[in-house]
């Protein structure tokens, strides 16, 4: 412990990311859900034309070439989006702007682990409400947990689900405080909740071009709301958060929808094919809408499988925590990467 922290921050621990190997490693890296195909030709364009002078000057404190881009796709309007370093910040704008002790942090668990290490930062006080065992969502249990800022990962992880619009609708429609419906990995599933953002006006959705646009690397994210809610977000956060390049190269591919959608559609391929091979070695694999599966080994040991398979070049994500100490999230990669995996699972169990 140190004198100079504040208690709360001597006392969280801080969220783990996962593993990172150097680069140049040669490792089969399926741990971190990146995108394993290249970002978009166009994107990667804009890269090879940076002007010495978008570096010289200050970027536009609010990406508007980005926003703009993202009007343009999902047909809002421009003051109706803000763009974060990764949807992250946003996330932590949102949890400093709503909230702070006395104020909670509501959320249904098992899901991304950063919202409570957010709220430990604030601090604020964070209630996690029990998924059941169908993953199906604790409308009421949420509701009479009466957060500030209440967060729906959908399609969550690492359980993989979407949660069914009307059930968003009817939460948003009983809380009292801002719902977020984190859409990390939209681009895998089948459908979106952007269309309750023109109902109610307590709902924020947030995106990253982190997974469908393989741009994890950029650290760029955005979120839709009505811009009454955006308001006070915008106040909150840094002044230029988003640098230059990050906005040009984020535009293009964005507006690269046609690019974006082939990638997702071979990852969804090899998502279904990866899942086949999983449960042909006697996994229970958990139905997905995002480009990972949760797959429980038939022995149960999903950390030793976790720790053989690190020995072999390949990473998965293991989470020794209750509900999941039994599981292991797999990234889906390549066909090639893929069938790797699976030899080396065939060979270990």
């Amino acid at each position: 412990m140190s004198q100079y922290f504040r208690p709360n921050i001597n006392a969280m621990t801080g969220y783990v990311p996962g593993e990172q190997p150097k680069p140049g490693t040669q490792i089969i890296k399926l741990n971190t859900n990146e995108n394993p195909y290249p970002p978009s030709p166009k994107a990667m364009e804009v890269l090879q034309r940076i002007d010495a002078e978008w570096l010289r000057r200050y970027p536009h404190p609010f990406a508007n070439d980005f926003r703009q881009a993202v009007s343009e796709v999902l047909e809002i309007p421009l003051d109706w989006v803000i763009v974060g370093n990764g949807s992250d910040e946003l996330l932590s704008v949102i949890i400093r702007s709503c909230t702070e002790p006395g104020r909670k942090v509501v959320y249904p668990a098992p899901t991304y682990v950063l919202y409570h290490t957010l709220a430990e930062m604030q601090p604020a006080e964070v209630i996690e409400v029990p998924y059941g065992a169908d993953y199906q969502l604790p409308i009421a249990e949420l509701v009479a947990a009466a957060g500030a800022v209440t967060f729906v990962a959908s399609p969550n992880s690492p359980s993989c689900q979407t949660v069914p619009i009307a059930e968003l609708r009817q939460l948003a429609a009983q809380l009292s405080g801002v719902l977020v419906v984190d859409e990390a990995y939209v681009d895998f599933a089948d459908e979106t909740a952007l269309p309750l953002v023109l109902e109610f006006d307590n709902i924020i959705i947030t995106r990253t071009l982190s997974k469908g646009y393989s741009l994890a690397g950029l650290r760029l994210g955005f979120a839709i709301a009505q811009p009454t809610l955006l308001s006070g977000l915008f106040k909150v956060k840094d002044s230029y958060n988003i640098d230059a390049i990050a906005c040009a190269v984020g535009a293009a591919a964005m507006r690269d929808q046609a690019y974006k959608n082939e990638c997702a559609d071979r990852v969804k391929a090899s998502r279904a094919r990866l899942m086949v091979d999983l449960k042909q070695l006697g996994f229970q694999v958990q139905e997905s809408q995002t480009n990972f599966l949760l797959a429980q080994p038939p022995q149960g040991n999903a950390e030793e499988l976790y720790l053989a398979l690190k020995e072999r070049g390949i990473l998965v994500r293991y989470f020794k925590q209750p509900g999941l100490e039994d599981k292991l999230r797999i990234t889906v990669g390549t066909e090639e990467q893929n069938q790797t995996l699976i030899e080396a699972l065939v060979h270990l169990l």
